[in-house]
C-alpha cells in the first residue's frame, strides 16, 4: 500500500506509524468492547492505559491479557499491507509499543505490574515475529506472467 521509491520519505514513515497505531488501537477497542464489554458494566481509557487493569486475578483481568494478545495478532496482518517488509516489521512494532508504554505513563503512571510487563512485551515478539514471517512469505511469492498472444 504504502511501499514506494526507495528514497528515504519521513512524511511516508509517519504515516504509516500513524495509520498502524491507529489500527491497532482499533482492533483492541473492538476486542475489550467484546470481550470485557460484556462484563463490566461501563468501558473507559482505563482498559486500554492503565497497567492494573492487566491482572491474572481476575476474569477481567485475563479478558483485558486476550484483548491486547489478539491486538497483537491482527497488528502482525496490519504490517503485511501498511509496511510489507520484513525488516522493518520489528521496527514498526517495536515503535508501536514505545508509543503505547510512554501513553500509558501519561495516564496511569509508570507501570510496576509485571503481568503489564509480560503481556505487553509479549505482544511486541508476537506482532514482530509473525509479521516478518507474514511478509516474507509473501515477498517469497510467485510473480505471474503471463503471455499474451498475438492471434496473427
Amino acid at each position: 500500500m504504502f511501499y514506494g521509491a526507495v528514497v528515504w520519505d519521513p512524511w511516508l514513515i509517519v504515516a504509516q506509524i500513524v495509520c498502524l497505531q491507529c489500527l491497532y488501537y482499533l482492533t483492541l477497542g473492538i476486542l475489550i468492547a467484546t470481550l470485557v464489554g460484556t462484563r463490566v458494566s461501563r468501558i473507559s481509557l482505563v482498559y486500554f492505559f492503565d497497567y492494573a487493569t492487566i491482572t491474572v486475578s481476575t476474569a477481567t483481568g485475563w479478558c483485558v491479557i486476550a484483548s491486547f494478545l489478539l491486538s497483537a495478532l491482527a497488528g502482525a496482518v496490519y504490517l503485511i499491507y501498511l509496511i510489507e517488509r520484513a525488516k522493518k516489521c520489528l521496527d514498526f512494532a517495536a515503535t508501536l509499543y514505545i508509543l503505547h508504554l510512554f501513553i500509558c505513563i501519561v495516564y496511569g503512571g509508570w507501570p510496576s505490574s509485571m503481568t503489564w510487563w509480560v503481556v505487553n512485551g509479549t505482544g511486541l515478539v508476537v506482532m514482530s515475529l509473525l509479521g516478518e514471517y507474514l511478509c516474507i512469505k509473501r515477498e517469497l511469492r510467485e510473480i505471474p506472467i503471463t503471455r499474451l498472444r498475438s492471434n496473427v
